[in-house]
C-alpha cells in the first residue's frame, strides 16, 4: 500500500482545517477523495486516542455542558424506511462538556439525545475529572439523573432555562434537583 509523505499529509490537513472541503482539498493537493478520507479517518483516530490518554485527572472548576443537533444522510422525516431507526441516519446529537475558564473540552459524545447516551456521557466526564466541579447544563430532563449516577453527592449541578422577558431582554432561571 502507498503511504503519502508527511508533506502531503500536512498540505491535505491544513487544507482542511482551513475549511476547504473534500473535492477542493483534492484539486489542491493532488490527492484522491478516498485518499484524503483514509487519512481523515487515521487522524481522527489518533486524536481520540490523544484526547482519551491525556485528558484525565483534570482540575477544572465550572464545568458547561450541551448538546448540538445535526443530521447524518437526511433529517428524520426524509430517512427511507430500510434506515430508520438505525443510527447515522437522520438526528444524531454531540454532547459536549466545557471548562469555562479554560475552554478545553474535556469530554464530549456523538450519539442520540437519549438517557443511555447521557449515561455514558457523564460517567466519562466523571471518570476525567480529579475534584468537584460546577457543573452547568441546559434544562434537558435526562441530565439529572445522569449526573447523579456519574457524581452522586460530589458535584453541585445547576440545571438553567433560559426565559425570554418580553421587551427586557432575557432571564436565567436556576432549579436545583
Amino acid at each position: 500500500m502507498n503511504r503519502l509523505r508527511r508533506a502531503k499529509q500536512a498540505q491535505i490537513i491544513a487544507a482542511l482545517v482551513e475549511g476547504n472541503s473534500l473535492r477542493a482539498t483534492a484539486r489542491m493537493t493532488g490527492a484522491s477523495k478516498v485518499t484524503i478520507l483514509r487519512l481523515l479517518e487515521s487522524l481522527g483516530a489518533a486524536c481520540a486516542s490523544y484526547h482519551d490518554k491525556a485528558l484525565r485527572n483534570l482540575t477544572c472548576k465550572r464545568i458547561q455542558c450541551d448538546e448540538i443537533w445535526q443530521f447524518c444522510y437526511a433529517k428524520d422525516k426524509n430517512v427511507p424506511a430500510d434506515k430508520q431507526g438505525q443510527f447515522g441516519y437522520g438526528n444524531v446529537w454531540t454532547w459536549v462538556a466545557l471548562d469555562a475558564e479554560t475552554k478545553l473540552i474535556p469530554s464530549w459524545r456523538v450519539g442520540t439525545r437519549g438517557v443511555a447516551t447521557a449515561y455514558e456521557f457523564m460517567h466519562d466526564l466523571a471518570g476525567r475529572l480529579a475534584n468537584r466541579v460546577q457543573l452547568t447544563t441546559d434544562g434537558h430532563r435526562v441530565y439529572p439523573d445522569a449526573v447523579e449516577s456519574a457524581f452522586g453527592s460530589e458535584i453541585g449541578h445547576d440545571a438553567g432555562r433560559i426565559v425570554h422577558v418580553s421587551g427586557r431582554g432575557f432571564k436565567l432561571n436556576h432549579y436545583q434537583r
